[in-house]
């Protein structure tokens, strides 16, 4: 399990930020906490089975601005950080990339684009613990750089927003095993493991880029069913 620590001073959004965590396959929320005293106390007294990641509101009441998250970077760099908050000033946005944040979500956030950045996560994760070393194809691919194709180089086709390469990739290849027979959006996001309305999603993205098909078939019932076929010319 990725272990996720809360730091969120407002109950309410702390608790739905709680909520979406624990809905994503592979995630715990371990703790919420709402100062950047108690964040730090937390992390410095659970040195062993502390959390993995961290969501970060910028406006936490005893520290000013950035200061929580440069202390987090400077004490804890091993811990990711996603940027959950209210703040938009471009010059908060950029310092925290240059901080070297995994994600930066403007609230209020819908589950949807959550849960996307939370896969992206763990997809992310899960694939530099398998390796040693990582050719340039690969670094492209964790950087955003390469299409679902892997045909085209550094940004020719830029994804839209809530559509992110490496669970496209992911579609794209269980889209692929299904033949011309195609699959639903809940059978390829059982075969990925992320909800239906996320596989629909990107399914529909590869049916716009012209990287799939789609048809409605009627059941039995008459009902119908959107289903998805690997692209043929």
């Amino acid at each position: 399990m990725i272990r996720v620590l809360i730091i969120e001073d407002d109950f309410r959004i702390a608790e739905i930020n709680r909520q979406f965590v624990d809905r994503v396959t592979g995630f715990m929320a371990l703790e919420v906490v709402k100062t950047g005293e108690d964040a730090l106390a937390y992390l410095r007294n659970n040195s062993t089975g502390g959390p993995h990641l961290i969501l970060l509101d910028v406006y936490i009441p005893d520290t000013e601005g950035l200061g929580l998250f440069w202390q987090l970077r400077k004490e804890f760099n091993e811990i990711d950080v996603i940027m959950v908050t209210a703040a938009r000033e471009v010059g908060t946005i950029t310092e925290a990339l240059r901080g070297g944040i995994f994600d930066y979500i403007v609230k209020p956030s819908d589950f949807a684009r959550f849960e996307q950045t939370l896969i992206r996560f763990r997809d992310q994760r899960a694939f530099l613990m398998s390796k040693e070393e990582l050719g340039q194809d690969e670094i492209d691919r964790l950087t955003g750089l390469q299409t679902v194709s892997g045909s085209r180089t550094v940004s020719e086709e830029i994804l839209p927003k809530g559509i992110d390469q490496i669970t496209l990739d992911k579609i794209n290849a269980a889209l692929q095993t299904g033949g011309k027979s195609g699959m639903t959006a809940m059978e390829a996001g059982n075969k990925v493991g992320v909800s239906r309305s996320t596989a629909r999603r990107y399914l529909e993205y590869l049916v716009s880029v012209k990287k799939a098909g789609a048809q409605l078939n009627y059941g039995d019932i008459g009902r119908p069913e959107r289903k998805y076929t690997p692209w043929t010319k």
